[in-house]
């Protein structure tokens, strides 16, 4: 139905980013590295959105009304 490249990708890197952060909690003083990290993954949600967005609206577009 959709082609979940994108999405597949970006969920990659998701997976990986958050395994970094999970393996790098017991040390300290890397606050600024964690909030990279948390606002690039916040970039990637926000693309998720917009390529899912932009796929139904193109769908919503292409339906017959008459």
């Amino acid at each position: 139905m959709f082609d979940l490249t994108e999405v597949q990708m970006l969920r990659a890197w998701m997976v990986t980013g958050i395994a970094r952060v999970r393996s790098e909690r017991g040390e300290r003083g890397e606050i600024a590295q964690t909030v990279i990290i948390v606002a690039i993954l916040a970039a990637a949600a926000i693309a998720i959105a917009t390529i899912i967005a932009t796929k139904f609206k193109d769908k919503a577009n292409n339906i017959p009304t008459e």
